[in-house]
């Protein structure tokens, strides 16, 4: 699987600012009372659950920015698939250094890895259909470039990372526009050539009114909360002249009926916004 990694000028903020959180001007007392600061410590990375890495540079940067010496390897990618007891990466330096960083790691670790890991599976669940498993804006705020490369190490797609990336037109624009044609029409009007536009349909009776305006339609149709049948006809009226996009309440349960539909995409808000992080510890290896 490839997917182009994050660099650190990215995760530095990220891990830089949990870090503040946890040190606050203090640093960590409790290390500063009980270890000499002269010890050092090797501590050894493990994951308690099978399931998929990510974010192992943000675990790296959460003790390089504390001490530039200290030592971490990796003995596993982002993006694998890992199992139960598995060592995953070892850290050396300061026992300040090690315990201060901890927290930080962890936290972020173990949740973009939880991210991964249910992106996994499904992608999994919809493997050899046409299909592609994708994400929201509906992120973190702060975490968006993080949770969104967690999503491409599980082998998923991103949708638009910001509002400038692409034209959205969802049921409050049709509100706000008066109707469809009104709005298809303003948003191809200030669009350039190579911005995409997409219209969030709830019906097929509004995804038969966008179709039939000429040269106005969309590039994409989101599919809002259709059942299976809706899917089925919305993709046979599209008919390959746009992406078709299914939306709303997919588990990984329900993902290969909707991918067997025919539909180019699922798109799954709780990726991001309500995974479970991975069970992943960090042991003194004495």
């Amino acid at each position: 699987m490839t997917f182009a990694p994050l660099p650190d000028l990215l995760w530095e903020p990220i891990v830089r600012t949990g870090l503040l959180e946890d040190l606050g001007t203090g640093g960590d007392v409790t290390t500063q009372a009980l270890a000499p600061p002269e010890a050092t410590l090797r501590a050894m990375f493990r994951v308690r659950r099978d399931g998929v890495l990510a974010g192992l540079a943000a675990a790296r940067l959460s003790f390089a920015l504390l001490e530039p010496e200290a030592r971490f390897e990796a003995f596993a990618a982002d993006g694998d698939a890992v199992t139960a007891g598995q060592a995953i990466a070892v850290v050396e330096a300061r026992a300040e250094t090690v315990l201060a960083g901890e927290r930080t790691a962890l936290n972020l670790l173990s949740h973009l890895s939880g991210i991964a890991t249910a992106t996994r599976e499904v992608v999994t669940a919809v493997a050899g259909t046409q299909a592609r498993v994708c994400c929201t804006r509906k992120t973190l705020p702060g975490l968006r470039a993080a949770q969104k490369y967690a999503v491409r190490a599980g082998g998923g797609s991103n949708h638009r990372y910001r509002l400038d990336d692409a034209i959205l037109i969802k049921d409050n624009h049709i509100a706000l526009c008066g109707g469809v044609h009104a709005a298809l029409a303003a948003a191809r009007a200030r669009a350039g050539h190579l911005m995409a536009v997409e219209l969030e349909v709830d019906t097929l009776e509004q995804l038969a009114e966008a179709i039939a305006e000429k040269g106005v339609g969309a590039d994409a149709y989101l599919l809002d909360n259709m059942t299976s049948l809706q899917l089925r006809e919305a993709v046979r009226m599209i008919g390959g002249r746009a992406i078709a996009e299914a939306s709303g309440g997919i588990t990984p349960g329900t993902a290969r009926d909707i991918a067997e539909t025919g539909v180019d995409v699922l798109s799954l808000g709780w990726l991001t916004h309500s995974v479970t992080a991975l069970d992943i510890g960090l042991d003194i290896d004495l």
